[in-house]
Formats: C-alpha cells, sequence, structure tokens
C-alpha cells in the first residue's frame, strides 16, 4: 500500500506533468454526477465522498447541490489534518444512508477480501445514487503510466460488475442506483452485464 503522504498528492494531484486529472476534469466529472441525479429527479440532501483525496469533486458536487450536507471521508492521515476531512476507511466507515455516494480511485488499493467488504459498505451507505471510479484490467491499453499509480490491484471488470449487481443497477458512466431504484429507470438505461 502506496504512503499517501504529501509526495503521493504532489505526483498524482498537483504536478500538471504527472496528476492523474485535472482540476477542470474534476469540475467535469462532479457536473456529470450532478446532471444525472437532476435527470433522474433524484433528491440530493446528503453527499459523502469516501476517498475524496483533495476534495475537488465533492466541492463541485457541493455548488451543484447548496442545500445538501456534505461528508468528506478520507484514509490519508495527511489529508483529514490538510483538509479537515473525516478519516475513515471505505471498508468501515459507518453512517446512516446518503442520497449521493462517491468513492473514486480507492477500490485498487484494496486487496479481493477488502474490496468486496468495501462495496457491501457502500451499499450499506447508500440510500440513492453511487459513482464509482475504479481502473480494471480492461484499462490497460489507455493507460497513461505516467500518471497511474502502479500500486494498485487491477482486477477485471466483472469481478466489480457480480459484486456490484448484488446492491446495485448500473446505468452506465460509473454511476449505479441502489437496488430498489428509488427512481425510475428505463430498461435500455441499464447495462445488462
Amino acid at each position: 500500500m502506496p504512503q499517501f503522504d504529501h509526495a503521493y498528492y504532489r505526483r498524482f494531484y498537483h504536478d500538471p506533468k504527472t496528476r492523474a486529472a485535472s482540476p477542470a476534469y474534476a469540475r467535469r466529472q462532479a457536473e456529470f454526477i450532478a446532471a444525472s441525479a437532476r435527470y433522474l429527479e433524484l433528491p440530493v440532501k446528503r453527499i459523502i465522498d469516501v476517498g475524496c483525496g483533495v476534495g475537488r469533486v465533492l466541492k463541485g458536487l457541493g455548488r451543484a447541490f447548496p442545500k445538501a450536507t456534505l461528508r468528506g471521508i478520507e484514509y490519508s492521515d495527511y489529508l483529514c489534518e490538510r483538509y479537515g476531512w473525516q478519516q475513515g476507511s471505505v471498508v468501515t466507515f459507518q453512517d446512516k444512508p446518503f442520497d449521493l455516494v462517491v468513492c473514486n480511485d480507492v477500490l485498487g488499493y484494496l486487496d479481493d477480501k477488502q474490496c468486496s467488504q468495501a462495496i457491501d459498505n457502500l451499499a450499506a451507505l447508500c440510500r440513492g445514487m453511487l459513482f464509482l471510479g475504479v481502473i480494471t484490467q480492461e484499462d490497460l491499453p489507455v493507460l497513461d503510466e505516467e500518471r497511474t499509480d502502479p500500486d494498485q490491484y487491477l482486477r477485471k471488470r466483472a469481478w466489480y460488475r457480480r459484486r456490484l449487481r448484488r446492491h446495485f443497477t448500473n446505468i452506465g458512466g460509473g454511476l449505479y442506483l441502489k437496488k430498489p431504484a428509488a427512481v425510475p429507470v428505463w430498461a435500455l438505461d441499464q447495462l445488462d452485464d
């Protein structure tokens, strides 16, 4: 497991030459998630980002839903001290369910057992929609090795989908609705697994 310290976040978040995603990308991601929730008429009053990093997506969602309560959960002691996030793990953090749960680029750092537990825990934290980002083996041809942390477990897409479908309906773009869905989604808008 890597050290989630100042050097890690400088490389993968702040240095334009090596960062995994730009601040503009995080804004677009938040806009996409918010637009999807609005399109589905999903009420969003409570938002949690589990593994929120420096908080760019969470802050973008806060702008999109200014009346919503925001929670940033982060494993890194360094980020919790710097940004004031609540320290916690996607595997064990508990709270009452949220309307919108974000978990981006976290599950790849967990072994299979922890990752399965984390998916079950995300389901327990979610009562509406989950945005999940994780690199799979099928992504290898398009990964930029300079901007991707190699210290991750690269599982097959099917491994994740089997575990996610127990709790969620996949509606594409990294978005999943908690079963049973609180809002109607047409059959063709659901991805077949």
